[in-house]
């Protein structure tokens, strides 16, 4: 009995010991970056406020949902002497493109929008749509051969720009849109919601037929009213109900209360590599704290910080949950993060699916992965998703208009400190 009884004993030792063998080769790499290399991304954005190159910055990588970099840098407002913290509040610009996005998917996932649906469902001025044409050195405005959808504006393919073209940009000025939009896409100074702005703009002309081209303009602002209209609630209410809320991303929202006006980081311009304060107005600081507060531009009126940002950009690499909240399917995730143009995008390597840029070549941006995605703001600020790194990147900066060339090297001074290539190499 007392041999049977050892016997058993070792057995049960042989089974632990190679389950926790197994365990061991297939457990995750104990995360984060090589310390010694760190001090090169440190030095990079210090170097940059030092030579006048940004007033200040806020960096933040993740790796598997935690913070394995983090560090405010300069200043949020260099003339009233304030220095950047990492809850410094930045207008994020086109970054907002991307929440729109979601929202717009959550409201597909219920059945109350299509992909196929003709932008016209829900914004009438947008039945017959027109094009402006080049033709021997003159502009002819001819009629759309088909409707614009929803898949059209999700990945920029519907021909509409930001209406600052020569051949468009007196008639998109007449309507308070283009060369009236600040550098066009700028509408936080309206006084009328963006769904009436939405249907001015189904007026006039667009500058390539749907399908086409890949253009960037107003897609994502036109989608901000569909989702509204499909809704039954403003944009702000909507976002707040879906995402923001759910995340728990507390400073994200499209104008700021008067009481955190000193968390706004200060928008500044690069002229001959030095930076000086922006003008006030929409060319500028903006109105995101006096304006009106009427406008809810989804393609680029949110403010955020870089936390908060990060949070939204976890839930996507984790395939549309985090902490136990769903906000989107894993299928839905996967038709955001894949290329859905061809090479209408880019005919070197990038994509863009329903709300991001991919990267779909190693070496097409940068060190990146082939499976990352991400986008930028006109401000500046910058994020990239590596789910082979199984990496969240953001770099927040408030530049306008953004002539920096600080977020690729950004970008690759955090590559340089992922040495591990079993947490995903350049496959």
């Amino acid at each position: 009995m007392r041999a049977m009884a050892r016997t058993n004993a070792i057995r049960a030792a042989l089974v632990v010991a190679l389950a926790t063998s197994a365990a061991a080769q297939t457990a995750a790499p104990a995360h984060g970056l090589a310390s010694d290399r760190t001090t090169r991304i440190d030095a990079l954005l210090q170097r940059y406020v030092d030579d006048g190159r940004l007033a200040g910055a806020v960096a933040l990588v993740l790796q598997d949902g935690q913070p394995v970099y983090e560090r405010a840098v300069g200043w949020s407002d260099k003339e009233a002497g304030r220095k950047m913290t990492p809850d410094t509040i930045f207008r994020i610009a086109s970054q907002t493109k991307a929440i729109t996005s979601a929202a717009v998917l959550t409201l597909v996932e219920e059945g109350k929008i299509a992909v196929t649906d003709p932008a016209s469902r829900f914004i009438p001025s947008f039945t017959k749509t027109t094009v402006a044409v080049q033709a021997d050195g003159d502009t002819k405005i001819v009629p759309a051969r088909r409707q614009i959808t929803v898949r059209d504006l999700l990945t920029h393919t519907a021909g509409v720009s930001y209406g600052v073209q020569p051949s468009v940009s007196v008639q998109y000025e007449a309507k308070g849109l283009g060369p009236a939009a600040g550098y066009g896409w700028y509408t936080a100074d309206k006084t009328e919601p963006i769904c009436d702005s939405m249907e001015k703009l189904g007026t006039l002309p667009f500058v390539a037929q749907p399908g086409d081209a890949w253009v960037y303009g107003y897609n994502t602002d036109i989608l901000g009213c569909i989702a509204e209209r499909a809704s039954g609630m403003p944009l702000d209410q909507l976002i707040r109900t879906r995402i923001t809320g759910p995340l728990g991303m507390k400073d994200t929202q499209f104008f700021l209360p008067a009481s955190q006006r000193e968390r706004l980081a200060a928008v500044y311009t690069l002229t001959d590599g030095t930076i000086a304060r922006a003008p006030d107005g929409a060319r500028g600081q903006g109105h995101y704290v006096d304006g009106p507060h009427k406008s809810f531009a989804g393609g680029a009126g949110l403010l955020s910080t870089a936390r908060d940002y990060a949070r939204f950009m976890e839930m996507i690499r984790n395939g549309g949950a985090l902490d136990g909240v769903r906000i989107l399917s894993p299928r839905t995730v996967a038709l955001m993060t894949t290329n859905q143009v061809g090479t209408l995008h880019s005919t070197s390597g990038l994509g863009f699916g329903f709300g991001f840029e991919t990267t779909d070549r190693y070496g097409a941006k940068s060190l990146e992965s082939v499976g990352s995605y991400g986008w930028s703001g006109a401000y500046g600020s910058t994020y990239r998703v590596d789910p082979q790194t199984r990496t969240v990147m953001i770099l927040m900066i408030q530049v306008l208009p953004n002539t920096s060339d600080v977020a690729e090297r950004y970008s690759n001074t955090v590559y340089q400190a992922l040495l591990d290539e079993a947490k995903g190499g350049t496959k």
